[in-house]
């Protein structure tokens, strides 16, 4: 009797022995609930996302190689690094919870924490993981000009920054803190390279330029240029980071300028990595170990990643840790600070 190619008589069914057909039953069982179980995996992994800054910029790769950094240590977690506009920007989309990790400045982030300008209101679901590297504020002079100190600029012809920047907000507030006002010299408001440009022509006496060292502009300008940074007195340094906690006493190396054979004692703000306030405490804490117990996978990045370090995570810090960062910190003997 045949039906198709079954034979009964032999019991094969297309060579197969029907003895060996519920073995196969079971392993394509088999391999459906694993194939479930994998899904079902897949969907337990948890998605999240840094915003950075412009892909020209710092921000961006060194998101990226955090993203690639916690991806590589946290299980089911896949991070991804977002072109953004930077601080402000970052931090609003935080506030909206369209993102769940942010780069930022930390002056910024305090003003958002405060809800003072450009924020209408507090930012409350704003939290820190970590300070990565100093972003260095920079009072560029011509050397035969006599500035020695920030109060030296009074009656010069200064570029405190371009307009709604970081470096003029800085500035405005450093000089606040000096006893300097506007009206005591001949303020301009410009970019780091047209304030280079106005002081190789002759057109400045000096300019302020916020950003992690050596700076291109500067650089470039001292080649051309007998430059000089100008020291802030330690009286100032303290008095600045007491009444603004977002700022840090730094010194600039001799030699990270031509012809500046010195080192220039100045205030930074910090670059920090923040996070919404709902993100898990456990997840958050496997986060900050991550990075911190893996920075030679994220040193290549960028040269600023190189200056990401366990001892300088609560640098500057201007808003409140998160507990899942602040319990690996405490693990590892550093102070919490409180807010």
């Amino acid at each position: 009797m045949k039906i198709g190619s079954m034979k009964f008589g032999s019991m094969k069914i297309s060579g197969v022995k029907i003895c060996s057909v519920k073995k196969m039953l079971a392993s394509l069982l088999v391999v459906v609930f694993a194939s479930v179980g994998l899904a079902a995996g897949a969907e337990a992994k948890t998605f999240l996302s840094i915003a950075t800054g412009g892909v020209a910029g710092v921000y961006y790769p060194l998101g990226g190689g955090l993203a690639q950094v916690i991806t590589n240590h946290v299980p089911d977690v896949e991070v991804t690094a977002e072109s953004s506009n930077a601080s402000a920007a970052n931090i609003n989309l935080i506030a909206g919870h369209e993102v769940t990790m942010a780069l930022v400045q930390n002056d910024v982030a305090f003003r958002a924490a405060k809800g003072e300008k450009p924020f209408q209101e507090p930012v409350k679901n704003l939290r820190m993981i970590a300070s990565l590297y100093p972003e260095h504020v920079q009072c560029i002079s011509i050397k035969s000009g006599n500035i020695k100190t920030i109060s030296d600029i009074k009656g010069k012809r200064v570029s405190v920054g371009a307009p709604g920047s970081g470096t003029a907000d800085s500035v405005g507030t450093i000089l606040s803190v000096a006893g300097v006002k506007y009206s005591d010299f001949n303020a301009d408001f410009l970019d780091f390279a047209n304030t280079a440009e106005r002081i190789q022509d002759g057109q400045l006496d000096a300019g302020f330029v916020l950003a992690g060292y050596p700076t291109a502009a500067v650089m470039a300008l001292a080649a051309q240029k007998e430059i000089d940074l100008v020291a802030f007195e330690d009286d100032l340094l303290d008095n600045l980071v007491k009444a603004y906690p977002f700022f840090i006493k730094d010194v600039i190396p001799a030699g990270t300028y031509s012809g500046v054979d010195h080192d220039t004692a100045t205030p930074a703000v910090i670059a920090v990595l923040v996070c919404d306030s709902e993100l898990p405490e456990e997840l958050v804490y496997n986060i900050t170990k991550a990075i911190f117990e893996n920075l030679a996978e994220l040193a290549p990045v960028h040269d600023k990643a190189k200056l990401v370090a366990l001892d300088k995570a609560l640098d500057g810090a201007a808003v409140e840790v998160h507990p899942g960062a602040a319990k690996y910190y405490t693990e590892k003997g550093l102070k919490i600070p409180t807010f």
